[in-house]
């Protein structure tokens, strides 16, 4: 662990290096601007670590304080990096088709890395701190009987109460949830990032969730980062059903009834071997009448499985919808879907990008969403 963190301080140390020796020297700003730029990067590179540090000092408000101050130099940091990898590309363009006008590119193009670099950042934290637009979606089900056609389904995902997110921001979401009149409310895991103890004031407005047959939870791996059975144990006391690996039958204005599963986090067996996620045994006795099958999986990669036990529904998050560019780009790489409704043989699988986000309070290009999903009959 000790030579995980020091590697990881390392590498900070060599890419903030890496920024200041492309960007400070072509910069227009004298002697005393270049000193305020290698200031600023050297107190991203103290505050980088000491906000991922921060959850493990008690006190407080200073442990939420260090986690803000990382969290917004992370997200700057980021697209710092990422602009400056980007410049390299435009330099060597322009060296080989505009030579003569080299020089004027290296210095304008220093310039508006970290203008463009501070815009990102203030208009991600703006879309990330403001509360989830709500995003709806039909999905259309063949087969599906006259007496679930229009069921709704209220999803949240991913909220990450924590450090920087708090029971304000919760209560605004739970507020609009609530606006939904769904018939049933999914929370598909990632809810919180710390123990009960520190977190349970600011979760208590989970307990005003309100639907028609009920609000029902499954863990997401942040879940098992901060105590999943103290979580499942809070969770259950605000009035929630979690669903380990189980399911519950709903009737609905007819003999059609709706299987509501859900499984625990792929990666729950890591922590739990018992907790191992089984969409199996999840549908373990569902009644063979049913109209609809729907799974709650945190993790998009459960799909395969899901389809392979029958089920016509799954709900997912954990990507974010990649957060903010260009990370969006990469999620495909680790999970088969990034956002959306989209289909495996014959499974439909909603991707919810979170109703929070996780780390930097940032959000470009993946807005954040309370998804509201309408079952219709497949034309």
């Amino acid at each position: 662990m000790r030579r995980s963190f020091t590697f990881a301080v390392s590498l900070l140390v060599v890419l903030h290096l890496y920024i200041g020796i492309r960007l400070i020297p072509a910069l227009p700003l004298g002697l005393a601007g270049q000193i305020v730029g290698v200031a600023g990067l050297v107190l991203s590179c103290l505050l980088l670590p000491l906000g991922l540090l921060a959850r493990g000092i008690q006190r407080q408000p200073l442990s939420d304080r260090l986690a803000w101050a990382g969290m917004l130099a992370m997200g700057l940091f980021s697209s710092l990096f990422v602009l400056t990898l980007l410049r390299e590309v435009v330099l060597l363009v322009g060296l080989l088709l505009a030579a003569s006008q080299y020089a004027e590119l290296v210095q304008w193009s220093a310039v508006a890395v970290p203008a463009l670099a501070l815009l990102v950042t203030l208009i991600g934290f703006v879309n990330a701190r403001r509360r989830a637009h709500v995003v709806n979606v039909d999905v259309p089900v063949a087969g599906l009987p006259a007496n679930l056609n229009g069921f709704t389904i209220a999803q949240i995902s991913d909220i990450h109460v924590g450090p920087t997110i708090k029971r304000n921001y919760l209560d605004a979401i739970v507020n609009k949830v609530n606006t939904l009149n769904a018939d049933v409310i999914a929370v598909t895991g990632d809810l919180v990032d710390g123990s009960v103890a520190d977190l349970n004031q600011h979760t208590a407005p989970l307990a005003r969730l309100s639907a028609r047959h009920g609000t029902y939870f499954v863990t997401g791996n942040h879940e098992y980062y901060s105590g999943a059975d103290e979580w499942t144990a809070e969770l259950r006391r605000l009035g929630l059903h979690v669903l380990l690996n189980e399911h519950v039958v709903l009737q609905h204005d007819g003999v059609a009834p709706l299987v509501l599963a859900g499984v625990t986090d792929y990666g729950a067996h890591h922590f739990n071997e018992a907790q191992r996620s089984d969409p199996v045994a999840a549908m373990a006795g569902a009644p063979a009448d049913a109209g609809i099958k729907v799974l709650l999986a945190h993790q998009p990669r459960t799909a395969t499985a899901a389809a392979a036990a029958g089920f016509d529904l799954q709900l997912s998050g954990h990507t974010h919808g990649g957060q903010f560019w260009p990370w969006n780009l990469f999620v495909r790489f680790q999970q088969p879907f990034t956002a959306g409704l989209n289909q495996l043989n014959q499974l439909w699988v909603y991707t919810s990008r979170g109703t929070g986000y996780w780390g930097p309070p940032k959000r470009f290009g993946a807005p954040s969403e309370i998804t509201r999903l309408r079952l219709v009959t497949a034309p």
